[in-house]
């Protein structure tokens, strides 16, 4: 291995997990590159829900400024049954306070503040990860034809069906949200909301969220197994009892069935995250179902807390260990409070509606009362 390669820090993945790593360990001085197999940035427009303590992470990477000039804030969350009737809301910018107030955005315009300052050479783009040599020295990516990289460290930052993790921690990781087996997101006009929306009825959860230039962000969970992902006709049949603002929604959204994205709603539980010199950071360590809007969120503290090790271990053999302890009780905490929330909305609607306005302001505070404490760095 070339010396100047052990110092360096090679990252599988250039999405949000891999972005913010590389911004945070180039602000701190360290030698970085970050492998994506995509040949150019992300520029589709669907949205992300950065709460709090997303945007406090943000400000710890030097984003604050320029977060205000993209999205909208959320500054209400409103919970509703499928008739419209209010169960509870939540101010969030009281919560949070106005410097981290709740935003939702476009994940493109996340990811271009993410590599903003970024030089050219820290990111590659268009390469596959063909196989992985990790020793106590260091590790060695095999590109393929694309050739051979060296670092000093290995993250995996490459999402919930992780390369690197399927490598190093073996195949059976997945497995399907107690919240449900699918949802669909798509960017639709806004139909006159103000808030965070979420409706919630027999069979379904709708949200939306207001975004920028008069759109909303559009999330969709069916609980019904098996729910395929070209199924419009179930989701139109889901909701068609919910408010007209809903169906008027639906109306626009459903004759562009490719402006449609489905997703599984997948989880990664595991026992560990590293192994040597190979770590695992946001969603290919611990994916969770989006309850919570935690997995940009968790993703940027794992890169700043990973980025703070590496600043103050000389040991690169313990940074993997050190990184997961840190991070372990605060992952752990949101995984609880997702799991007991999603045990809430798969309910009966009667008991829901009768238990929501109760507790879900409790839900609400004790889970994310822990995580207005930013990440110590």
């Amino acid at each position: 291995m070339i010396d100047d390669a052990r110092g360096r820090v090679l990252v599988a993945g250039g999405g949000i997990a891999g972005l913010a790593l590389a911004r945070a360990l180039h602000r701190q001085g360290r030698p970085v590159l970050a492998l994506e197999r995509r040949a150019a940035p992300e520029d589709g427009g669907l949205a992300i829900n950065l709460p709090g303590n997303a945007v406090q992470a943000l400000g710890q990477l030097g984003l604050s400024e320029a977060l205000k000039h993209v999205g909208s804030p959320v500054r209400r969350r409103d919970y509703r049954t499928h008739r419209g009737d209010l169960l509870f809301a939540v101010d969030e910018a009281a919560f949070w306070g106005e410097a981290a107030c709740p935003r939702c955005l476009r994940r493109s315009d996340l990811q271009r503040l993410l590599g903003q300052d970024l030089p050219a050479e820290t990111i590659r783009r268009g390469c596959t990860i063909q196989a992985i040599a990790a020793t106590a020295a260091g590790v060695t990516v095999d590109l393929g034809a694309g050739g051979v990289e060296h670092g000093g460290l290995l993250v995996g930052a490459d999402g919930v069906h992780s390369t690197v993790r399927r490598s190093m921690f073996g195949e059976q990781a997945t497995r399907a949200a107690v919240l449900g087996q699918a949802s669909w997101r798509f960017m639709a006009p806004n139909p006159g909301i103000d808030a965070w929306t979420l409706w919630a009825g027999a069979g379904g959860l709708f949200l939306l969220i207001p975004v920028d230039n008069g759109e909303v962000y559009g999330w969709v969970s069916i609980s019904r197994a098996g729910a395929g992902d070209r199924d419009l006709a179930e989701m139109r049949r889901v909701f068609e009892r919910f408010p007209r603002l809903v169906q008027d929604t639906l109306e626009r959204v459903l004759p562009r069935p490719d402006a449609i994205h489905h997703s599984p709603l997948e989880e990664v539980r595991i026992a560990r995250w590293t192994q040597g010199r190979v770590l695992l950071a946001g969603d290919a360590a611990h994916a969770t179902a989006p309850v919570w809007a935690q997995g940009a969120a968790l993703a940027l503290e794992d890169a700043l807390v990973l980025s703070d090790n590496l600043a103050h271990e000389t040991d690169w053999n313990a940074i993997g260990p050190a990184y997961e302890a840190r991070r372990r009780p605060r992952v752990a905490h949101v995984q609880a409070m997702t799991d007991r929330l999603s045990r809430t909305a798969t309910l009966p609607d009667w008991v829901r509606n009768q238990l929501l306005p109760m507790i879900g302001p409790r839900s609400y505070r004790a889970t994310y009362a822990p995580l207005r404490e930013p990440v110590s760095v």
